[in-house]
C-alpha cells in the first residue's frame, strides 16, 4: 500500500480531505482486528489465539486457523516491519506438520467431525500480516518450498483497514507453468470427452495467468485458484462441460442459461456463487471477463 492515497469527500461534496495511513498502536489491535474477521479478511475459518505448543517446544501460536480448501494456517503478526516474522512463522509451521492430531483435534472441537475429517496436510499455509516487509523478505518467501503469503496492512482513521497481499507463493510452486497445465489435461484423459482436455488445459492456463503469484490446490473434488484467498474453483470435467465456480456476485451479472448460474445457497463443490459451465473453447473466451473479475474481488 506504499502508493496508495485515501481520500474523503466532505458532506457539502466541495473538498476532498486526506485520510492519512497509519500503523497500530501495538501488534496486538492488528490481531484482534483479523481475529475478529479472519474469514472476511483472509478467507481463514479461526480457531485458536496465541495457541501454546508446549513446555518442550517453548513457543506461541499468534492464530491457528483453517482455509477454505481446508488447508492448516498459522497466522503471525506484526506492528512494523520485523525481519524475523518468516523464520518465526516456519518454526510454528514445523511444529504444526509434528502434531498433525492436536490441530485434527482442536478443528473437531471448533467446527465439526466433518471439517476434521477434510484437513488438507499436503498445503499447509503461513500468512504473515504486518507493517511492512523488505526485499529480504520477498527474496526468502520464494527459497522456501512452502505456502507462504506477505500480507501489509494500514489503518485509514478511525474505521477503515486496508490489506494488500505483497507476495504469495504455493509449496507447490517448483512445477512449471507448462507442467501444470499438463497435469491438469491428463486428470481429464480417462474422462470420456476428449475435447475436455484440451478445454481443462485451457481454463487452467488462462487462471494461473491472471497475475502474479496465483497458486493452484488440488482437492479430490476441485481445483482451487487463489492469491491468499480462493478466486475459482475448477471441478472434474464431465462429459460434455467444465464447471468453474466464482467469487463474483450473480446479482451483478447478466445470467445467461447453459452458461451462467447463480448458485448462491446451492450446495457444490468449491467455492463461490457463480457457476460457470464451459463446453468449447468458445465459451471460455466469453468468460475471461468473469474471471478477471473474481481475481479481482478476491
Amino acid at each position: 500500500m506504499s502508493g496508495l492515497k485515501l481520500f474523503r469527500r466532505d458532506v457539502t461534496h466541495a473538498g476532498m480531505t486526506e485520510v492519512t495511513p497509519r500503523l497500530a498502536e501495538v501488534e496486538a489491535d492488528v490481531q484482534g482486528l483479523v481475529e475478529a474477521h479472519m474469514e472476511t479478511l483472509l478467507g481463514v475459518r479461526f480457531l485458536a489465539s496465541e495457541y501454546s505448543t508446549g513446555p518442550v517446544h517453548g513457543g506461541r501460536i499468534d492464530s491457528l486457523g483453517l482455509d477454505e480448501n481446508g488447508s492448516p494456517c498459522i497466522v503471525e503478526y506484526k506492528r512494523g516491519t520485523d525481519a524475523g516474522v518468516i523464520n518465526q512463522g516456519l518454526f510454528y509451521l514445523a511444529w504444526l506438520m509434528d502434531h498433525r492430531a492436536e490441530f485434527e483435534r482442536l478443528v473437531r472441537d471448533r467446527l465439526g467431525v466433518t471439517a476434521a475429517s477434510q484437513v488438507l496436510w499436503s498445503g499447509p499455509r503461513l500468512i504473515c500480516v504486518a507493517g511492512d516487509f523488505t526485499r529480504y523478505d520477498l527474496h526468502a518467501v520464494r527459497e522456501h518450498r512452502r505456502s507462504i503469503d506477505l500480507v501489509r496492512y494500514r489503518l485509514f482513521g478511525s474505521d477503515l483497514l486496508g490489506l494488500e497481499t505483497v507476495a504469495s507463493v504455493s509449496g507447490g510452486m517448483a512445477m512449471g507453468r507448462r507442467a501444470r497445465g499438463q497435469s491438469v489435461a491428463q486428470a481429464a484423459v480417462d474422462v470420456p470427452g476428449a475435447a475436455m482436455v484440451e478445454l481443462a488445459g485451457a481454463v487452467d492456463e488462462v487462471l494461473l495467468g491472471l497475475g502474479d503469484g496465483v497458486n493452484r490446490v488440488e482437492r479430490k473434488q476441485y481445483r482451487a485458484y487463489q492469491r491468499l484467498r480462493n478466486f475459482a474453483c475448477l471441478c472434474p470435467p464431465q462429459r460434455s462441460k467444465l464447471l468453474v465456480y466464482l467469487k463474483v456476485d450473480p446479482k451483478d451479472v447478466d445470467l445467461v442459461p447453459g452458461f451462467t448460474r447463480d448458485v448462491s445457497g446451492l450446495g457444490h463443490h468449491g467455492t463461490g456463487d457463480l457457476e460457470v459451465q464451459l463446453r468449447t473453447p468458445r465459451d471460455v473466451e466469453r468468460a475471461q471477463d468473469l474471471f478477471r473479475a473474481s481475481y479481482a474481488a478476491a
